[in-house]
């Protein structure tokens, strides 16, 4: 039998399904805080990496999509299976875009600043998504979901992934990273969903907003590393850029003094698209640990 340690806040539905997934084969301990993983073989949720080195985990089932600092070289014990929830966060991260999408191109961040000022104030001209050109840089379970949505309201999609896969229905054109500077050319709403790479960071630099259509819009709901934030900076001041919609920043979080928190046209999120925010999220989270969890013991029944 397996001990497996719970870092998640389950409730007894979640504890049920998991509970049900394992059977007999693995012993469930229930604590938010970790104080030891000694004789601990599998673990449900994000703990600090430096716990995991040097323990006995055979098995580990992060609560996030991205899995960068666990996978540094001497982290993980020889032989363990580390598995991440993608296919959780689809649902509520390209809402989360759709809502940066929709307020930015409506001027909300505008308007709400002309509220509290008490101003009655017209700000003009916006475009709408139908008939738009939107490009979708990552086209994994979040950046699918938001093109999926883009593609409904009547947009031309534009989709960019890492490696050339066939094309889903849901795009219009598909490229990988290398046309990126052709694109940029064309796009009325540039979203980006890239995980943090070599490749990706620092990818939105000077060079590339540069080459942004005049008043096009940038979201970024993937890694903060992957916009230069004093790029950025330029372009919306040398107006290339209508706004920029954030929800990650390099740092995180974001300096208090940084200029681009006074920008009008700037909507900033601390990092909350994803996380529990959304109770569906974690109800998938945890039908993933499930389905990860009897797999694995299947394996050691094996």
């Amino acid at each position: 039998m397996k001990n497996v340690l719970v870092t998640l806040p389950v409730k007894e539905n979640h504890k049920q399904l998991l509970e049900q997934a394992a059977g007999t084969r693995a012993k469930f301990i229930y604590s938010k805080e970790v104080k030891s993983l000694e004789n601990i073989q599998g673990l449900i949720g994000n703990i600090s990496p430096n716990l995991i080195k040097g323990s006995s985990l055979e098995w580990i089932q992060l609560n996030s999509a991205g899995q960068d600092s666990y996978v540094v070289p001497g982290i993980l014990p020889e032989g363990c299976i580390l598995k991440n929830a993608v296919g959780a966060y689809g649902r509520t991260v390209s809402e989360h875009m759709l809502a940066l999408t929709f307020a930015l191109i409506r001027k909300f961040p505008q308007y709400s600043r002309n509220q509290q000022a008490h101003q009655w104030k017209d700000e003009g001209s916006v475009i709408s998504i139908e008939g738009s050109t939107i490009l979708v840089l990552g086209l994994g379970d979040i950046g699918g979901s938001y093109a999926k949505k883009v593609k409904a309201l009547g947009a031309y999609v534009l989709g960019v992934r890492h490696l050339n896969k066939p094309k889903p229905e849901y795009l219009d054109e598909q490229y990988t990273l290398e046309a990126l500077p052709e694109l940029v050319q064309r796009a009325d709403i540039i979203a980006s969903v890239l995980p943090s790479t070599k490749e990706t960071k620092h990818l939105f630099n000077k060079e590339l907003l540069e080459k942004c259509k005049k008043g096009a819009y940038l979201i970024n709901c993937g890694r903060g590393d992957s916009v230069n934030l004093d790029a950025l900076k330029f372009a919306l001041d040398e107006k290339i850029l209508a706004g920029a919609g954030l929800d990650v920043t390099e740092p995180e979080p974001l300096n208090e003094d940084h200029a681009l928190w006074d920008y009008e046209n700037v909507l900033i999120t601390p990092h909350v698209a994803g996380g529990f925010h959304l109770q569906q999220t974690f109800d998938a989270i945890i039908e993933l640990a499930g389905k990860h969890l009897n797999e694995w013991l299947g394996e050691n029944d094996g």
